[in-house]
């Protein structure tokens, strides 16, 4: 693949014929043409966060959260590649039609590798998940799948938001993150250090926060002395959207937009998403940026316009066609990412359900025939969606009767404004009185929980307040298990619920376009849950610390302090799988897991560390390795994870890494082997002792 080196090259050869004024032009996340150079507009704000977003038809995959939630490094680097696919096609479609608008290009700004450390933060449905680990392996292996390994990059990533950034969305333009050295090091920045370090990510996005006294998007101590200076990045950098105006009216460590643009140009940000770099010549003029500063930056931005090919139209990609969008092999993908990433909770036995043993079904809530409960925020548009409704009512057809009833609006009567409707109550009593088992699908929406200012998100600015469902929705739950009939919860959200009653539940997320298809596969017994919990779900918000409080005490499974509702790695099955022999040796543990139930099922094997002497490590245990295998009924597979170079290291209260311990407990199994993880699902796994 052409090289940072290479690019920047050819790039500053054209800056360098550009007039001042041109050079800082393609400052903008809009940039102009240049055409006396033919250099083509070119419009640097494309969203993939999971699939190729606001830019028409594509597939839509499951939200990040609920990617993070399949554990499968594999699946997420195939789907990076659909969506560079289908970026490409739309790409070549759109700029032969002279179409170079916002959403039109090749530089997505995905993926979302903050750390979701509390579950009330709106966009924490954006992540992998609360560990470090598990985020920095699922980042790279979406880097990698997107921007592929040809000589140009198919279409560029970009790690955002750099650092340290995980709400309150309602004070994000005005807020400190204030954070230790360890926890910086520790939590917030191994995912952004892998994705450049093993991914060659092409583009950084700073946050809207300041973080330990500096805005985020000219910060110095971050962007120079770590990730240029420290690390050795090599690519471009750029704001979030507005970002920079915030330093003069929300931060107030500048005075003027043209002393904001000086400060985010100073420490390395390339280009604006917003309009304080149209102030650039300003400050220039007021000599507060030199010339060489603005090249620099403009060298940088063209750098990967370069890499990827598009200011000749010379790279291997330009000629895939517009047919590849939305195509049913990528619909098959989707397909497999829905069902893997669904988090079994909890079974009383009721499931699979035997589709000939039943007469009559009823289908209800809110989320039970809601497409936007399918996708997620920063999400495209499929031509596919199946519902839950649709996917159960398409599996049951010829066989049962399926009831439908919406039950209770999503969080208030829209029509009344009351605060307690139940106009449907009634019937969805009646239902659950009638049917062999009520199936309710509850949780939330992009509506209730997301980015600040995203369609109505009237509950602090996205955020959640509580981890408890709506009141509507407690009312419909408790009609419907008054019935005394079988009940099972289907949960749609991007984040942790406390909920535990029904026979069963089942975490489906924002499951993508093809939701409702695999809900009923898992639910009739085509495809076994395979899905862990890539965050922690507390009983609570009693139960965390303050929503500001960026340190990590008693935050996530590494720190929590008390027994969660649902361990971070859980999730039930439809078989067992044991596991034996374990053992480590160079670097590598070596175990057998064996499928010891009737039905093919994938294991996610999970290894934990348990520093045994260090003062500074985590205070209960870490992920440092996972896999995920398909095992057949009876069948049983020797695996080896290789661990991280870090498995073994903790950060001290400097920030510095290092192994300061000799003995160490590895354990194996499909869950945590804390006390919660193995009541829930009865099995124990493989502990190791090892001396270093």
């Amino acid at each position: 693949m052409m090289t940072h080196e290479e690019a920047f090259k050819r790039a500053k050869a054209i800056v360098d014929k550009m007039t001042v004024e041109e050079a800082a032009s393609q400052l903008r996340y809009d940039a102009p043409a240049v055409e006396r150079l033919g250099v083509p507009a070119y419009n640097y704000w494309n969203e993939a966060l999971h699939g190729v977003a606001r830019a028409g038809t594509a597939t839509v995959f499951p939200q990040a959260i609920g990617l993070g939630a399949t554990f499968d490094t594999e699946l997420e680097n195939t789907i990076g590649k659909v969506i560079a696919e289908e970026g490409r096609a739309k790409y070549n479609a759109q700029s032969r039609h002279g179409d170079r608008d916002i959403y039109k290009g090749l530089t997505f700004w995905s993926p979302n590798i903050n750390i979701f450390r509390d579950p009330r933060w709106g966009r924490g449905q954006e992540t992998f998940g609360e560990d470090p680990y598990l985020t920095s392996r699922m980042g790279v292996a979406f880097v990698r799948g997107l921007q592929g390994d040809g000589e140009h990059l198919k279409a560029a990533a970009c790690a955002k938001h750099f650092a340290v950034h995980s709400g309150p969305e309602e004070l994000r333009h005005e807020f400190d993150a204030v954070v230790s050295e360890k926890d910086l090091r520790e939590t917030y920045l191994p995912a952004f250090e892998a994705l450049v370090k093993e991914a060659d990510v092409e583009a950084f996005m700073g946050a809207y926060n300041r973080t330990n006294g500096e805005p985020c998007c000219g910060h110095h101590r971050l962007m120079v002395e770590i990730l240029r200076d420290e690390w050795k990045y090599k690519g471009q950098f750029v704001s979030d959207c507005w970002a920079i105006r915030d330093f003069h009216e929300a931060h107030h460590v500048t005075d003027t937009a043209p002393e904001s643009a000086a400060l985010a140009l100073h420490n390395g940000c390339d280009v604006n998403c917003g309009n304080t770099y149209l102030h650039m010549l300003t400050a220039y003029q007021e000599g507060l940026v030199t010339e060489d500063e603005i090249r620099l930056a403009a060298t940088r931005a063209l750098m990967t316009r370069v890499r990827l090919g598009v200011l000749d139209g010379t790279s291997e990609f330009d000629d895939i066609p517009y047919s590849a969008c939305d195509s049913d092999e990528h619909a098959a993908v989707s397909l497999q990412a829905a069902r893997e990433c669904m988090v079994l909770l909890k079974n009383d036995g009721i499931l699979p359900l035997d589709p000939d043993k039943l007469t009559s079904v009823a289908v209800m809530g809110p989320n039970a025939n809601s497409q936007i409960a399918l996708e997620g925020n920063y999400s495209g548009t499929s031509s596919r969606y199946v519902t839950p409704l649709e996917g159960i009512r398409e599996a049951l057809k010829g066989k049962a009767r399926v009831y439908y009833s919406e039950g209770s609006h999503l969080y208030r009567n829209r029509m009344s404004n009351l605060s307690q409707p139940k106009d449907r109550l009634a019937e969805a009593a009646a239902l659950a009185e009638e049917c062999d088992v009520s199936i309710l699908c509850l949780g939330l929406d992009s509506t209730i929980e997301g980015e600040q200012g995203d369609t109505g998100n009237e509950f602090s600015s996205g955020d959640k307040k509580t981890l408890d469902l709506p009141e509507s929705q407690r009312l419909l739950l408790k009609t419907v298990l008054n019935a005394g009939k079988p009940v099972i919860v289907l949960m749609l959200a991007g984040s942790a619920m406390s909920i535990d009653e029904g026979n069963a539940i089942l975490q489906c997320w924002y499951p993508g376009q093809a939701g409702g298809t695999a809900i009923a596969d898992i639910l009739f017994g085509k495809a076994a849950p395979c899905g862990k919990l890539p965050v922690t779900f507390y009983r609570s918000v009693d139960d965390l610390p303050d929503f500001c409080d960026y340190a990590m005490k008693n935050r996530t499974y590494r720190y929590y302090e008390g027994e969660a509702l649902y361990p971070f790695g859980f999730g039930l099955s439809y078989t067992d799988f044991e596991y034996s022999g374990a053992s480590y040796a160079d670097g590598k543990v070596t175990v057998t897991v064996k499928n010891a139930g009737g039905m093919a099922a994938k294991a996610v094997t999970q290894v934990y560390v348990k520093d045994l002497e260090s003062p500074f490590a985590v205070r209960n245990t870490k992920l440092c390795a996972f896999r995920k295998d398909l095992l057949q009924p009876g069948e049983e597979k020797q695996i080896t994870l290789p661990l991280s170079a870090d498995a073994f290291a903790c950060w001290d209260d400097k920030g510095v890494k290092a192994v300061r311990s000799s003995r160490f407990i590895l354990y194996v199994a499909d869950h945590q082997c804390d006390e919660r993880s193995v009541a829930l699902s009865g099995s124990n796994g493989q502990a190791i002792c090892v001396n270093l």
